[in-house]
């Protein structure tokens, strides 16, 4: 429970909601020990034959007589002849025994005598007319307690919701400054799963927390209190198989939250499992694999069904046991009220339950308590449920909340100026998971001004490769120098805000076209944007084919433009952002013909005065650049330019003929 105790801290900045919703269920409570307390004037009623009024006269005087009574009985046994020591040990209990009785009887008579002015004000002398006002008052009483009990419903949810609110929007801003190799070694499913799922558990525990859990017990401490003032020995009583309840529940506890943590797993598993049917959809259709993912998805979604069979059959248990230890405990409150009420009593088995006989009406009172002190233990079985569901998704959500941010910036940065000398990889390696290395002993040097292309098999760590750039990742060991400064000593933004990158996959926002080239440039000019989006060959079909023209909402990521356009729009805001360095990722690869000729044209002209590393396996592509960095199984295999590869490395032979075959 120690994360769930951490989201109540997060949560009590909302205390005055948490406030708001802890008085009305104060209310709630009072209103409901008020509304069963209405059974003991109406039973006065009903069975005594008089009105509250004469019997209250007549419990006031029945009150003075046996005070008298009681104390001249104590006078007798203070003026009493001596006796032997034994004698006089038990006079001395009997006196206090009686000056007990007394002192109990003088509180009775106290508030007797306290209410007896505003009964013979306030109730009427019929009985029918009393009867009126008692269903009237208890009408009043039901609906204020409604009222408030609607109220705290919707306080309990405000609290809960601002504070899943505030939990989601730290998890957005954690998960953003999450290093890339982050999401390569878990997936997205993973954290989507904490983001939706578990934070509405959490959600869901709080608003249990605040209402049920608020009101519930509120209202059990009323109707407890009101019995305790009955005769607390007998309540006492009644309650001797609460200890049992209580580790019966808190094994049920501990099960739950386990049974709760396996089924959250499971179901970031059958996200990842939605995921990847829905990015591959394309390749599922085209190989006919439709069977084989249901089969697929089929066996992740048996192991979430077991999981929530097995929530779902503790959930079934804890109903029923706490509703037979309820009737235990009314159960053993009628037998031993009833033979007290039935003998004249006031000892059960030699001890004291009463200090004067119970009346009917009484004992009639006390059941209506114990009765409604169990329909809230019933409720807040539901309660109990609920909180470990919560308790669980806060584990899975502070496992992200509490992971350490990998990629920083330094305490104290060094500046970086607009890159003008070179780009140095010294000794690189690096790793997404520990002794499997992607990159093995990289040194590499990229003058300022120089077009470098890199090649190699699928897989090899070109793209690992040039994520270490920006610091998407750092490596395992080694640096990367930008005119001779390692980038780890540097602020992200001086050194992202130099780099321009295009991918392959370009990520596209459910915005306007405008704001998608403008996307990292938020200062740049409409006439900015069209000039930016002229030079990637984008101007011509966004205001041509799209119906709003840079006004235009592209859809998420992009969807509703072609793979080409897509990559144009990217290739604008790359040029928008004026990089000292362009990364280009296959940037070209979803272009036809004729606009890869265009393009080809403007980044001839664009990636000048700036370094550009470029990621291809078309020929026109590498043809831009200057040198050629040919990679496999994470080395560095051989440097240079494309004739003095073709005549001294058989591994760029192969690549060239593959590519000129294709």
């Amino acid at each position: 429970m120690r994360s769930f105790f951490r989201v109540l801290r997060i949560a009590l900045r909302h205390r005055w909601t948490l406030l708001g919703a802890i008085f009305c269920a104060l209310g709630v409570g009072l209103f409901w020990g008020a509304n069963i307390g209405a059974v003991y004037p109406l039973a006065e009623l009903t069975l005594g034959g008089k009105t509250l009024g004469q019997r209250w006269e007549e419990r006031l005087q029945q009150a003075e007589l046996e005070l008298a009574s009681l104390e001249a009985r104590l006078a007798e046994l203070e003026l009493g002849p001596g006796a032997t020591p034994t004698d006089n040990v038990d006079l001395q209990s009997q006196k206090e025994a009686l000056r007990e009785r007394i002192r109990t009887q003088e509180r009775l008579l106290f508030w007797l005598r306290a209410f007896h002015p505003w009964i013979t004000l306030l109730v009427p002398n019929d009985r029918f007319r009393t009867l009126i006002l008692l269903t009237a008052l208890l009408l009043v009483g039901t609906g204020l307690k409604c009222v408030l009990l609607v109220a705290q419903s919707v306080l309990s949810a405000r609290f809960a919701h601002l504070t899943a609110y505030e939990l989601r929007q730290r998890l957005f801003a954690q998960v953003l400054r999450l290093d890339l190799a982050t999401f390569h070694r878990e997936g997205i499913s993973q954290i989507m799963s904490r983001a939706t799922h578990d934070l509405s558990a959490i959600a869901g525990g709080l608003e249990c927390l605040s209402g049920k859990l608020a009101r519930e017990p509120l209202k059990m401490i009323a109707c407890l209190a009101g019995a305790a003032l009955i005769s607390w020995r007998l309540l006492l009583l009644t309650l001797l198989i609460t200890p049992i309840a209580g580790l019966t529940i808190r094994w049920l506890a501990m099960t739950l939250k386990r049974a709760h943590s396996r089924a959250m797993a499971n179901m970031a598993e059958l996200y990842a499992a939605w995921e990847a049917a829905l990015r591959g959809i394309a390749v599922v259709k085209a190989f006919t694999m439709e069977k084989q993912e249901e089969k697929r998805f089929h066996a992740t979604s048996k192991n979430y069904f077991r999981n929530a069979m097995r929530i779902a059959r503790y959930d079934a248990l804890l109903h029923p046991l706490i509703e037979i230890l309820g009737i235990l405990t009314i159960v053993l409150g009628i037998l031993a009220g009833g033979w007290i009420v039935l003998r004249g009593e006031t000892h059960l088995f030699g001890v004291r339950i009463t200090d004067q006989p119970l009346e009917l009406p009484a004992l009639v009172l006390f059941f209506g308590f114990l009765a409604g002190a169990a329909d809230p233990v019933r409720k807040l079985s539901d309660v109990l449920g609920q909180l470990q569901k919560a308790a669980a998704a806060a584990d899975r959500v502070f496992q992200i909340l509490d992971r350490p941010i990998e990629i920083r910036d330094p305490a104290r940065p060094r500046r970086l100026p607009r890159h003008c000398r070179s780009i140095c990889f010294d000794k690189v390696q690096f790793a997404y998971y520990p002794g499997q290395l992607v990159l093995k002993d990289i040194d590499l040097e990229i003058a300022f001004g120089e077009r470098l292309g890199i090649v190699g098999p699928s897989g090899c760590g070109k793209t690992t490769l040039l994520s270490l750039i920006p610091r998407f990742m750092d490596p395992t060991s080694g640096r990367v120098l930008i005119d001779g400064i390692d980038i780890r000593s540097v602020r992200l933004r001086d050194l992202r805000s130099q780099i321009g990158l295009v991918t392959q996959e370009p990520v596209l926002f459910d915005d306007t076209v405008l704001n998608n080239i403008r996307y990292g440039s938020p200062w740049a000019t409409r006439e900015q944007v069209e000039d930016a989006a002229r030079k990637a060959q984008a101007h011509d079909f966004i205001v041509n084919d799209l119906p709003r023209g840079y006004d235009t909402r592209i859809g998420p990521l992009g969807c509703r433009l072609s793979g080409g356009q897509r990559q144009r729009i990217a290739l604008a805001r790359a040029i928008l952002r004026d990089p000292a360095i362009l990364i280009l990722d296959e940037a070209t690869s979803q272009l036809d013909l004729e606009n890869e000729r265009l393009v080809h044209e403007v980044l001839q002209q664009f990636t000048r005065q700036r370094t550009t590393l470029i990621v291809s396996h078309r020929l026109s592509t590498l043809a831009l650049a200057d040198r050629i960095v040919v990679m496999d199984d994470g080395r560095v295999v051989d440097v240079g330019t494309h004739s003095e590869l073709l005549r001294r490395c058989g591994a760029y032979r192969e690549l060239w003929d593959i590519a000129a075959a294709a």
